[in-house]
């Protein structure tokens, strides 16, 4: 099984249910402790990048309005709320020593060649220089056509991109059940999947807060597209980010998606 101690260049993706409060506004104490707990792995010699959500739950906190209710109202509450995610991370990472830079990606980006190679050459570029980039999707211009889909898929599809060791989905749930947890307190969680056949694919359900776009079955899409490409995956609970020192200590946690030999 793959753990942190035996990768260099992970991908970490949040999702905007783990970012915030239930009432919606940004869990502050949850995001330090995220910027702490990744600074404290670059520290160790890792390269990571972060896949964020959280831009258009940041832009209704902040406007004090309602949840958008069509495309024009989501990409103006996004590009009011990236700013402010970028800011309080930038704030928080620089407490530990660290620099991040923003990379805001569309579905084009991925399968036009040339962009994507210029995406590629970016994100090394970034991490050579010792910053932690942290990717959103571009809400604010993305359309049908461009769109990832949510931000689980688009993590997938960064992992690719960075050529990356391991992908960590940190969600609301601890990993995959064979039931919902949330409906039956009888499921169970399945620490390791070999194979991601019709019987895995089975489990997944819908999201699970109406403050996050994904769920189990774009948790398990992003997996496919992972593994397919070589690259293991966890789905860990990051209500408390201090998770990511049990990988690192070699602990069995969440449920990881096993890639090949991994």
């Amino acid at each position: 099984m793959s753990t942190l101690s035996q990768c260099h260049r992970i991908v970490v993706k949040i999702g905007s249910s783990t970012l915030t409060h239930d009432e919606g506004h940004l869990n502050l104490r949850r995001i330090e402790a995220l910027a702490k707990t990744l600074s404290d792995l670059k520290n160790a010699g890792k390269q990571v990048i972060l896949v964020s959500s959280g831009a258009v739950s940041a832009g209704v906190a902040r406007l004090g309005t309602h949840r958008p209710t069509c495309t024009r109202e989501k990409q103006a509450m996004a590009a009011v709320g990236q700013s402010e995610l970028m800011k309080l991370y930038s704030r928080f990472f620089a407490d530990y020593g660290h620099t991040v830079a923003q990379m805001l990606l569309t579905k084009d980006v991925i399968d036009n060649p040339e962009r994507r190679a210029a995406a590629e050459d970016t994100f090394q570029t970034l991490l050579e220089m010792g910053c932690i980039p942290i990717v959103n999707e571009n809400d604010s211009v993305s359309t049908l056509e461009l769109n990832f889909g949510g931000n689980d898929t688009l993590s997938a599809y960064v992992a690719l991109v960075c050529h990356a060791d391991l992908l960590i989905n940190l969600s609301d749930v601890d990993g995959l059940f064979d039931r919902d947890p949330r409906r039956d307190p009888h499921a169970k969680l399945i620490p390791v999947v070999e194979s991601l056949h019709d019987g895995v694919l089975a489990m997944a359900g819908g999201a699970g807060t109406d403050r996050g776009t994904g769920g189990m079955a774009t948790k398990l899409t992003a997996a496919r597209i992972a593994l397919e490409a070589g690259i293991p995956m966890y789905i860990l609970n990051g209500k408390d980010p201090h998770i990511l020192y049990d990988l690192l200590d070699g602990k069995r946690v969440g449920t990881y998606f096993k890639a090949g030999n991994s």
